[in-house]
Protein backbone atom coordinates (compact mmCIF):
# COMPACT_ATOMS: atom_id res chain seq x y z
CA UNK A 1 0.00 0.00 0.00
CA UNK A 2 1.59 3.47 -0.86
CA UNK A 3 0.12 6.31 1.45
CA UNK A 4 -1.31 9.34 0.26
CA UNK A 5 -3.78 11.42 1.08
CA UNK A 6 -6.72 10.78 -1.59
CA UNK A 7 -9.27 13.30 -0.56
CA UNK A 8 -10.03 16.40 1.70
CA UNK A 9 -14.18 16.71 2.39
CA UNK A 10 -14.99 20.21 3.60
CA UNK A 11 -18.83 20.41 5.38
CA UNK A 12 -20.11 23.48 3.93
CA UNK A 13 -23.25 25.54 4.86
CA UNK A 14 -24.06 26.67 1.44
CA UNK A 15 -23.48 23.99 -1.34
CA UNK A 16 -23.91 26.65 -4.60
CA UNK A 17 -21.84 29.29 -2.77
CA UNK A 18 -18.77 27.15 -2.54
CA UNK A 19 -19.00 25.39 -5.22
CA UNK A 20 -18.82 28.68 -7.06
CA UNK A 21 -15.98 29.95 -4.74
CA UNK A 22 -14.07 26.62 -5.62
CA UNK A 23 -15.01 26.80 -9.62
CA UNK A 24 -14.51 30.16 -10.59
CA UNK A 25 -12.69 31.78 -7.72
CA UNK A 26 -9.71 29.49 -7.22
CA UNK A 27 -10.22 27.40 -10.49
CA UNK A 28 -10.72 23.78 -9.53
CA UNK A 29 -11.94 21.57 -11.99
CA UNK A 30 -15.37 19.74 -10.81
CA UNK A 31 -15.65 16.02 -11.63
CA UNK A 32 -18.59 14.82 -13.68
CA UNK A 33 -21.40 14.13 -13.67
CA UNK A 34 -22.31 16.53 -11.15
CA UNK A 35 -24.75 15.82 -8.57
CA UNK A 36 -26.68 18.48 -6.47
CA UNK A 37 -25.54 17.57 -2.85
CA UNK A 38 -21.99 16.99 -3.12
CA UNK A 39 -18.87 17.87 -5.40
CA UNK A 40 -15.77 16.86 -6.39
CA UNK A 41 -13.21 18.80 -7.47
CA UNK A 42 -9.75 16.90 -9.59
CA UNK A 43 -6.60 18.00 -8.12
CA UNK A 44 -3.04 16.62 -9.11
CA UNK A 45 -2.85 13.62 -7.06
CA UNK A 46 -6.38 14.08 -4.98
CA UNK A 47 -9.40 15.27 -4.53
CA UNK A 48 -11.37 18.39 -2.42
CA UNK A 49 -15.63 17.05 -1.87
CA UNK A 50 -17.93 19.34 -0.78
CA UNK A 51 -20.46 17.77 0.87
CA UNK A 52 -23.28 19.63 3.39
CA UNK A 53 -21.87 20.25 6.78
CA UNK A 54 -24.51 18.41 8.49
CA UNK A 55 -24.61 15.16 6.54
CA UNK A 56 -20.96 15.17 6.35
CA UNK A 57 -21.32 14.64 10.48
CA UNK A 58 -24.25 11.64 10.09
CA UNK A 59 -22.18 10.06 7.61
CA UNK A 60 -18.96 10.19 10.30
CA UNK A 61 -21.21 9.12 12.64
CA UNK A 62 -20.42 12.03 14.84
CA UNK A 63 -22.89 14.99 16.79
CA UNK A 64 -23.44 17.91 14.62
CA UNK A 65 -22.54 20.69 16.65
CA UNK A 66 -21.47 23.92 15.13
CA UNK A 67 -19.19 24.42 17.80
CA UNK A 68 -17.99 21.21 18.04
CA UNK A 69 -17.60 20.00 14.64
CA UNK A 70 -15.55 21.82 12.22
CA UNK A 71 -16.37 20.03 8.83
CA UNK A 72 -13.60 18.77 7.55
CA UNK A 73 -12.95 15.19 7.04
CA UNK A 74 -9.77 13.28 5.43
CA UNK A 75 -10.04 10.40 3.13
CA UNK A 76 -7.98 7.57 2.28
CA UNK A 77 -8.96 5.67 -0.68
CA UNK A 78 -7.78 1.79 -0.93
CA UNK A 79 -8.41 -1.13 -3.62
CA UNK A 80 -10.98 -3.40 -2.02
CA UNK A 81 -13.19 -3.17 1.27
CA UNK A 82 -10.66 -6.18 3.00
CA UNK A 83 -7.96 -3.55 2.27
CA UNK A 84 -9.87 -1.28 4.37
CA UNK A 85 -11.17 -3.78 6.84
CA UNK A 86 -7.37 -4.26 7.46
CA UNK A 87 -6.05 -0.66 7.97
CA UNK A 88 -9.46 0.03 9.67
CA UNK A 89 -8.22 -2.37 12.13
CA UNK A 90 -4.86 -1.75 12.19
CA UNK A 91 -5.58 2.04 13.17
CA UNK A 92 -7.81 1.13 15.95
CA UNK A 93 -4.65 -0.79 17.59
CA UNK A 94 -2.66 2.02 17.16
CA UNK A 95 -5.27 4.23 19.02
CA UNK A 96 -7.84 5.77 16.79
CA UNK A 97 -11.44 5.92 17.98
CA UNK A 98 -13.91 4.40 16.02
CA UNK A 99 -17.19 6.45 14.93
CA UNK A 100 -18.62 4.02 11.68
CA UNK A 101 -17.68 0.61 10.72
CA UNK A 102 -16.45 -0.02 7.35
CA UNK A 103 -19.54 -0.50 5.31
CA UNK A 104 -21.02 -0.61 2.34
CA UNK A 105 -22.68 3.07 2.10
CA UNK A 106 -25.52 4.62 0.02
CA UNK A 107 -23.19 5.58 -2.85
CA UNK A 108 -22.04 2.18 -3.70
CA UNK A 109 -18.91 2.28 -2.24
CA UNK A 110 -17.17 0.75 1.20
CA UNK A 111 -15.80 2.86 3.75
CA UNK A 112 -15.83 3.53 7.98
CA UNK A 113 -14.57 6.23 10.04
CA UNK A 114 -12.41 6.66 13.12
CA UNK A 115 -11.01 9.62 15.18
CA UNK A 116 -7.14 10.00 15.11
CA UNK A 117 -5.52 10.71 18.37
CA UNK A 118 -6.14 14.08 18.15
CA UNK A 119 -9.74 14.07 16.87
CA UNK A 120 -8.93 14.35 13.52
CA UNK A 121 -11.71 12.74 11.42
CA UNK A 122 -10.34 9.65 8.70
CA UNK A 123 -12.42 7.57 6.30
CA UNK A 124 -10.90 4.71 4.91
CA UNK A 125 -12.65 4.03 1.84
CA UNK A 126 -12.79 1.76 -1.35
CA UNK A 127 -14.48 3.53 -4.07
CA UNK A 128 -15.60 0.95 -6.90
CA UNK A 129 -16.18 3.80 -9.62
CA UNK A 130 -12.98 5.60 -9.53
CA UNK A 131 -9.78 6.05 -9.69
CA UNK A 132 -7.32 8.30 -7.88
CA UNK A 133 -4.80 8.31 -9.60
CA UNK A 134 -1.29 9.22 -7.32
CA UNK A 135 2.16 10.38 -8.10
CA UNK A 136 5.54 8.37 -7.00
Amino acid sequence: MKPYMSMITLGVSDMAKSIAFYQKGLGFPRLEPYEENIAFFTLNGTWLALYEKKALAEDANVAFDESTFHGVTLAHMLGSEAEVDALFQEAIKAGATPTKQPQKVFWGGYSGYFKDPDGHLWEIAHNPFFTIETHA
